[in-house]
């Protein structure tokens, strides 16, 4: 049975390490369409979801703290199919291996049931671009993990033109409409929030962070206008 393996990386780092190593364990399948590259990066986040948990709600370590992670998988007709029974995780900080060992087993306990469920972002405006598009930052937990930008049409639908987050796994999504149904913004985001999760692009985190700065300065550009004009 094949298995993934992260090698030594910095807790910060091991969602885009587990996709590039999957993606290059599985280019001979892909290549002969035994599984689709968009589904290997859907299962690879997937699995991320899972040691997001054990990592920053169970362990609480620090993004520079060092870990190894293994675990084997099948493929199947469906896709991957993570063996959660197989999983190990290293921790190296001053961390008890019998506490690691420990949030693991939970942690495997709850593993279907945290893949199925939708990330609980939350979302808070935090300024309008020039053109008046909306920017929003998004958050899981107390941490801001990404940002997005909404352009509401004709009181009819939300258009998210562009949006990325970096937890648990790096994504982006663009092009998206949500009906209004006579709502409020805020309240149409916060209630259809899983289309993040549903609509994603997964990418490396490089890639993701970018998008977020530029979306991030747009706002911050807007501000310092609004202010340079407000001074003449």
């Amino acid at each position: 049975m094949p298995t993934l393996r992260s090698g030594l990386v910095i807790a910060g780092a091991y969602a885009d390490k587990l996709r590039r190593t999957m993606f290059a364990q599985l280019k001979k399948e892909i290549k002969e369409k035994k599984i689709k590259s968009s589904d290997v990066a859907y299962h690879v986040a997937q699995l991320n979801k899972v040691l997001y948990r054990l990592f920053v709600e169970e362990l609480k370590i620090d993004k520079g703290d060092v870990v190894r992670i293994t675990i084997d998988y099948e493929l199947t007709d469906s896709g991957i199919e993570w063996k959660f029974d197989t999983l190990k995780v290293e921790v190296f900080r001053r961390v008890p291996q019998e506490e690691v060992d420990k949030a693991v087993a939970k942690v495997i306990g709850k593993a279907s049931e945290i893949m199925e469920a939708a990330v609980e972002y939350s979302a808070e405006k935090i300024g309008e671009t020039e053109d008046g598009d909306q920017i929003f930052t998004l958050k899981l937990g107390d941490r801001v993990v990404g940002a997005f930008e909404v352009i509401p049409i004709d009181n009819d639908f939300l258009y998210i033109k562009k949006g990325a987050a970096l937890e648990p796994s790096p994504m982006i999504i663009e092009k998206v409409r949500i009906p209004l149904n006579g709502k409020p913004v805020e309240e149409v985001i916060r209630e259809s929030i899983d289309v993040f999760t549903k609509h994603a692009k997964y990418v490396e985190r490089d890639e993701a962070e970018r998008l977020i700065e530029y979306i991030r300065r747009r706002v911050e550009e807007a501000q310092e206008e609004s202010g340079s004009g407000g001074g003449n």
